[in-house]
């Protein structure tokens, strides 16, 4: 699909569609704020509007590149669950649950690494960059491997081993950075600068955006070519809940759907720096985030001006939980459901809770919610150390069975 890009905060227009990280007007712009100048991709509007005249539509009809071969890295499709018991105790009989870890590296980031991944084969490169803290490196990886590219990856030391040995498995250039994310961000583009490559961090290319909103169009033809009243989405920089707008945004442009679901920002109380910036419209970073949600864990959100944004025209709203609601939510979804996630993706799960009572007061009891589940448990298993533990053994008799029985 054809395309152009437009500055989210300046508004200026690029009619190109070679490869843009910035915009050129103001992306260099640094006040010690959020950072300005990321772009959206405009798909061409008769494209769009051609797409209104299907039965149906996926999320390959709105990407600005084909992907190669779907099948060798086959993203996106993940279940939309119900919990007859969380509905019931909660009271939301419309509650379903996106179940984005069942994705090829365990997580929602496969959906822009798809697009990156097409975007390096349209233009010819065998090289992608980037900064993660776990899930973007390994999804990144995971397509290398899937697609013969060769992946480039700078991680903080502390990032979770799980998602580091997923990335070394699937064949890529790990390189630890004693240092933050931040660091390990500045180092890639560094690295792009002086030995080329296609830059894959988030936000930075807009096509990571574009990616994500893949879940908002699969969503739409899961429910019955309908959209739920609310979207709750575990949020750091602020590039899923842009991407699950875009995608909603799109279908609207196209004249399929006449409205997008309010999206709610969640974030833990230790990392909340969009939740302020959308409360009290300064978008300052925080001295230290600080959350066991490594996957949102953010001081200064790489989308955060944008994201601040589509909440706002989503007609969402920002919830802040902390880190033992997470963790409740977590061994909740885990015992009471079957939906095994990671603390970031549980946090979505948190903020409904918390916010049970303004979603039935702004919808009614039967609204249709939908929880962004955005990665697996086994991401990250020591988020469980001390918390639960496996029982001691016993004798291989009837008689201590009986003893262990009797002690429950």
């Amino acid at each position: 699909m054809r395309f152009s890009y437009v500055c989210s905060d300046c508004g200026t227009r690029f009619e190109t569609e070679q490869i843009m990280y910035r915009c050129t007007s103001c992306g260099s712009d640094t006040d010690g704020t959020f950072q300005r100048g990321n772009l959206i991709v405009e798909l061409n509007r008769e494209d769009l509007a051609s797409l209104k005249k299907q039965d149906h539509v996926n999320a390959f009809d709105f990407f600005p590149y084909t992907v190669p071969d779907p099948q060798a890295y086959p993203v996106g499709n993940t279940p939309l669950a119900s919990s007859p018991r969380l509905s019931s105790q909660y009271g939301l009989p419309n509650l379903s649950f996106k179940l984005d870890g069942q994705n090829p590296s365990g997580s929602f980031k496969d959906r822009a690494s798809q697009l990156i991944a097409a975007q390096a084969a349209a233009s010819g490169e065998q090289k992608v960059v980037l900064a993660s803290t776990g899930n973007a490196g390994s999804a990144m990886a995971c397509a290398g491997a899937a697609y013969g590219l060769e992946i480039v990856l700078f991680v903080p030391a502390t990032a979770p081993v799980n998602k580091l040995m997923q990335s070394v498995l699937y064949g890529a250039h790990v390189i630890p950075v004693a240092g933050t994310y931040d660091d390990a961000f500045a180092l890639s583009i560094a690295y792009t600068n002086e030995f080329g490559g296609i830059n894959r961090n988030t936000a930075y290319n807009p096509m990571t955006i574009e990616g994500k909103k893949s879940v908002s169009i699969e969503l739409f033809e899961q429910m019955g070519r309908s959209i739920p009243d609310v979207v709750y989405v575990p949020v750091g920089d602020g590039v899923i809940i842009s991407g699950v707008y875009k995608g909603f945004s799109d279908l609207k442009a196209a004249g399929i759907i006449d409205r997008v679901p309010a999206l709610v920002c969640v974030q833990s109380s230790g990392s909340d720096a969009i939740s302020k910036a959308w409360s009290s419209g300064a978008y300052e970073p925080l001295r230290e985030a600080v959350t066991t949600a490594d996957s949102i864990s953010v001081s200064s959100p790489a989308n955060g001006r944008m994201a601040v944004r589509y909440i706002n025209e989503s007609s969402g709203w920002a919830t802040v939980i902390t880190d033992e609601q997470i963790s409740e939510a977590q061994l909740e979804l885990a015992s009471q459901a079957g939906m095994f996630a990671e603390p970031a993706a549980a946090a979505a799960w948190a903020g409904v809770k918390a916010d049970r009572q303004k979603i039935v007061d702004r919808f009614g009891s039967d609204a249709e919610v939908v929880v962004l589940l955005t990665g697996t448990g086994f991401k990250d298993m020591k988020a469980f150390d001390g918390k639960v533990s496996i029982p001691p053994s016993i004798e291989p008799t009837v008689a201590a069975m009986r003893s262990y029985i009797a002690a429950l």
